[in-house]
């Protein structure tokens, strides 16, 4: 029973008047039919529930005419017991990437407007899905099957690090504490303190995949965990060759396989030749593309400039690459990885294990990823909009030296940054324009923008 923030959105969502049908998608196994369901059987008198990959044959109810008077009839004989009650009903329509003409009557469940429709899906944004296949493009059938302005579209992510402190029995009023030592810039109670510092290891070597949680909630076992995370990462790896162009399938695998090689480096940019000798863009940029829109990896964007705004600023052709989630990447290291970080014996590959968990926080806040790196050599890990302001991330796995987010503080007028966040080892503090924060604290890092009233015009002459 993993409490999750998307299910105040369902709420609001089915409060809301005139409201579209509503798609989820994310990562596979990110918890998405789990909560659905949940939230299904809690608010409504029906639930009529089907799963396009377990159910291949619901797939019949949405061929031919896309009425909904048609589909419900369809469906009523499909699934005996099905009740349609006007107001009362809720239609879940699961993997719904499976059926893309599921998918197009979501515009007739809109406009007539009786139940209320959420479908969710694993990989509705890559290369191909909406697509038909050869054949039916050769007989002339439509290629796109999306809904565009009948449906709402939201992300849903494995828990971030606050749901993983639900998970563990943390109640609000510590949490509470934890977000005003940060807002108040002061320092957060020791005993709190180093129980945070020991949850958010734990965090890193199990992630958010809810899955591999449960599993840690269960048996507290290393051995268990990680073989959860393998076979998650196979089922990743088996959509890859499930549902990508033949000719990528390898391509994809390969860029995959390659991410830890690619975050050990000092500079940490992805290079095709890591992929393989003599990898280049044209050969695996799709596959980057695939696995981003799957929902697997997320790439951090070079910049020319340390200013606002980030995404106008970004070089797309130089990227970093973490996993959405860091417990993927643990999945992906050496077995006893995972001990070694318990226990403190980890040393160079640290600090890209903390990054990719500050990738990690961020993505699960909905941000985009970005830093800043010259070929002299000054690198800044992360940029981000904070407080309306560009603001330098640095992470640290032990206090480490930042020379480069110093040289940019110094020299404010060339890189017109004013303010620095460092995470590390340590509690809250400040030092001119550095704010010190414990490491657990990266996933309170987010803009929230005062609501801005655009004035009316004195059109009085």
């Amino acid at each position: 029973m993993l409490k999750r923030k998307i299910e105040k959105y369902l709420v609001q969502w089915k409060a809301s008047e005139g409201k579209k049908p509503l798609v989820i998608k994310g990562i596979r196994q990110c918890g998405k039919t789990y909560i659905v369901q949940k939230f299904a059987k809690e608010h409504y008198e029906s639930v009529v529930y089907m799963n396009f990959i377990l159910e291949p044959d619901r797939k019949s109810a949405f061929t031919g005419n896309l009425d909904v008077e048609t589909i419900t009839l369809n469906l009523t004989a499909l699934i005996p017991g099905s009740r349609f009650i006007t107001g009362k009903t809720c239609i879940i329509l699961d993997e719904i990437q499976e059926c893309k003409e599921a998918r197009t009557a979501l515009k007739s469940f809109h406009l007539d407007g009786r139940f209320d429709v959420i479908a969710t899906g694993s990989l509705l944004g890559v290369k191909g899905y909406g697509k038909s296949s050869k054949h039916s493009e050769e007989e002339g059938e439509k290629r796109d099957s999306v809904p565009v302005g009948y449906e709402t579209v939201i992300d849903m992510y494995p828990l971030d690090f606050e749901e993983f402190l639900w998970a563990n029995g943390i109640n609000d009023k510590v949490i509470d504490s934890v977000k005003s030592s940060f807002q108040d810039e002061k320092a957060v109670p020791d005993g709190i303190h180093k129980a945070m510092m020991e949850l958010l290891y734990r965090y890193v070597i199990v992630g958010g995949l809810p899955e591999a949680v449960n599993c840690f909630l269960a048996t507290k076992n290393i051995e268990q965990i990680y073989k959860v995370q393998r076979s998650l990462i196979a089922g990743y790896e088996e959509d890859m060759i499930k549902y990508a162009d033949d000719a990528d399938k390898p391509n994809i695998r390969e860029c995959f396989e390659s991410i830890p090689k690619q975050l050990a480096k000092e500079n940490k940019k992805f290079q095709y030749s890591v992929v393989k000798k003599g990898g280049r863009a044209s050969q695996y940029i799709g596959s980057i593309q695939w696995m981003e829109d799957a929902g697997i990896v997320r790439r951090c964007y070079n910049v020319r400039i340390t200013e606002l705004p980030l995404e106008g600023n970004s070089i797309k052709e130089t990227f970093k690459v973490y996993t959405t989630d860091i417990g993927i990447l643990m999945g992906m290291l050496d077995y006893g990885t995972q001990a070694d970080i318990l226990q403190g014996n980890l040393f160079g590959y640290k600090g890209a294990i903390f990054e990719n968990l500050m990738a990690d926080f961020l993505c699960k806040s909905g941000q985009k990823l970005y830093y800043f790196h010259k070929e002299s050599g000054l690198e800044l890990d992360f940029l981000v909009r904070y407080h309306g302001a560009c603001v330098i991330l640095e992470v640290k796995a032990k206090s480490g030296k930042t020379k480069s987010m110093n040289t940019v503080l110094k020299n404010k007028e060339v890189y017109h940054v004013h303010n620095a966040i460092k995470l590390g080892q340590y509690n809250v503090g400040r030092e001119g324009d550095v704010l010190t924060i414990p490491l657990y604290m990266g996933f309170l890092i987010e803009d929230r923008l005062a609501d801005t009233m655009i004035p009316d015009i004195d059109l009085s002459i």
